[in-house]
């Protein structure tokens, strides 16, 4: 909302939002910028089927005469957004990490390439353009009140997918969304050792991470893998504990707005990317940060 808000101040437009199937709380959405929010309050779609979900944003976009449809780069929004991009013959742009550049009758956004190592600026020339926003690209920002909502009537094809089992992870922030990390590689020399890591992560409030060595041995579950072929991540804090920090590690890391390596060997490749280095045991570092970071919380 906070992006959406941004952009179309930047247009001299204004920025309304879709809900879709229950929508409980649809007016707080005001509060991060929106204008008006229109309710599409169908029970069908309350679980997500991507093709139905993208013909009925396409309808309402063709309805409210939007120019600009922005989504999350979640899973949800990857399934949507190139189905969308087809029914409205739209210019895409997956995974962008910053507002666009309004000027004239020019339109580009940037987004990450090459696995992070480069940025790309993308010029959308088409009438509607369609964006979806990396998570953790900026803050929200509270703008507003409670918006209205009003009622919006679309067609909504039936869906020709069931949904037997909704299971969610419960009292821990998802990887993609989390702010705070703390990951350990190989140097935790087995499982059984985890529980400094799982310390550390809960005084902090984060969420476990590790190397694809890691969970590839079983040490952990592969969701918690994150690198270029697990979990791409952009905290605000990225604590790493006996990691040596290769190539392929860093590009799922190294959008982390700060970077804190711990590890023995000083000639470690990732202390090369850190912003916080510390050469050090992580058996003896580890357990002292989570006491200071204890004390710190109690005084």
């Amino acid at each position: 909302m906070t992006y959406g808000y941004q952009t179309a101040q930047a247009m001299g437009e204004s920025c309304e939002a879709i809900a879709l199937g229950t929508a409980n709380k649809a007016a707080d959405m005001g509060i991060y910028g929106a204008d008006k929010v229109h309710h599409v309050a169908d029970g069908g779609l309350d679980k997500l089927d991507s093709q139905v979900y993208a013909a009925v944003i396409a309808n309402a976009t063709k309805q409210l005469g939007a120019t600009v449809v922005v989504m999350t780069h979640t899973s949800t929004g990857k399934s949507i957004l190139g189905r969308l991009a087809a029914r409205l013959n739209a210019g895409s742009v997956p995974g962008v990490n910053a507002l666009p550049v309004v000027d004239g009758g020019t339109f580009s956004v940037r987004k990450p390439v090459f696995s992070g190592k480069a940025f790309a600026n993308v010029a959308i020339n088409s009438d509607i353009k369609l964006i979806s926003v990396m998570g953790n690209s900026m803050q929200p920002a509270e703008v507003g009140g409670a918006a209205e909502v009003a009622a919006l009537s679309v067609d909504v094809p039936a869906s020709r997918t069931t949904v037997k089992e909704v299971s969610r992870m419960e009292g821990v922030t998802p990887l993609p969304e989390a702010e705070l990390v703390v990951s350990a590689g190989r140097g935790m020399k087995g499982p059984e050792n985890w529980g400094i890591i799982e310390e550390l992560a809960n005084e902090l409030g984060a969420t476990t991470a590790c190397s694809r060595p890691v969970s590839d041995v079983g040490w952990r579950p592969h969701h918690e893998h994150v690198g270029q072929t697990g979990i791409a991540i952009r905290p605000n804090l990225y604590i790493a504990a006996g990691i040596s920090g290769a190539i392929q590690h860093l590009a799922g890391v190294n959008s982390s707005k700060t970077i804190v390596v711990i590890n023995k060997d000083p000639e470690a490749p990732f202390f090369k990317a850190a912003d916080y280095g510390v050469v050090g045991d992580l058996f003896d570092v580890v357990p002292a940060l989570t006491e200071a970071i204890r004390k710190h919380k109690q005084g």
